[in-house]
């Protein structure tokens, strides 16, 4: 069995980390360098960084603070936000980015995976959802979650496997930034359909949220933010927490 990884999220606007509730009402979370380097030192398995007003302001991820970034850590380093063509992930690489990660580009033009794909190789196209559950069932949202999609969030999933997203990062609208636990069920029922890593964002809370997801879920990999920003939770210690719940974790 794989090892389970345990994933920090930086998502950056303005050239600082920020934190919301259901992706709004954000607010500063500190210096994403300075974040990056202490999630490297605490034994972080992965860095994400998401440039969360890169595609709704109609502009590119910041390559410089991706630069800054990237000197700061030794684990994987994946980017998002404002990636729209081949040239924009071939300069994120360049700048120190392990992968890049696609989301509404990608919805807007499915073949944007393909593209990735065929140029970079699966591994390095991580395609995100962001997901919420409206009229009776999950829909795909767009723009950092401002648009809703006629699109089922499961269809889309399956679609983007088959395009050649080399992994999922599935994050719940209703969870984000609850704290109440990540959307297990539906993480579960989407799993099992996929045959790639999927990794669960939104509602991580306490250290109990990793294991049930985990368990629950079997998913590949979780993602917080908030909950080690503000130190609620110590790598380390989540790490050893899931050691003692016989979760095998790096």
């Amino acid at each position: 069995m794989l090892a389970k990884r345990i994933i920090p999220c930086l998502d950056v606007k303005d050239g600082r980390t920020v934190k919301g509730v259901n992706f709004v009402d954000l607010r500063d979370a500190g210096d994403p360098v300075e974040l990056a380097w202490q999630y490297s030192q605490q034994g972080a398995d992965e860095l994400v960084f998401l440039d969360i007003t890169a595609t709704h302001e109609g502009r590119k991820t910041t390559v410089d603070l991706v630069k800054s970034v990237a000197r700061q850590v030794n684990i994987p380093f994946t980017i998002g936000g404002g990636i729209n063509e081949i040239s924009d992930a071939d300069i994120l690489l360049n700048s120190g980015a392990d992968k890049v990660s696609i989301n509404s580009a990608a919805v807007r033009n499915p073949e944007i995976i393909d593209n990735f794909a065929a140029a970079f190789g699966k591994q390095f196209v991580v395609v995100a959802v962001d997901t919420r559950f409206v009229d009776g069932g999950n829909y795909v949202h767009l723009s950092g979650g401002r648009i809703k999609t006629a699109i089922r969030t499961e269809d889309w999933i399956l679609e983007a496997q088959e395009r050649g997203a080399g992994e999922i990062l599935l994050t719940s609208m209703d969870h984000d930034g609850t704290k109440n636990g990540f959307d297990n069920n539906f993480l579960k029922e989407i799993n099992q359909r996929i045959s790639i890593p999927l990794i669960a964002s939104g509602g991580a809370g306490n250290q109990q949220h990793f294991v049930d997801t985990f368990q629950q879920a079997n998913v590949d990999a979780a993602l917080a933010a908030s909950v080690f920003h503000y130190g609620e939770i110590l790598i380390p210690d989540l790490k050893q927490t899931l050691k003692n719940n016989g979760i095998i974790v790096r």
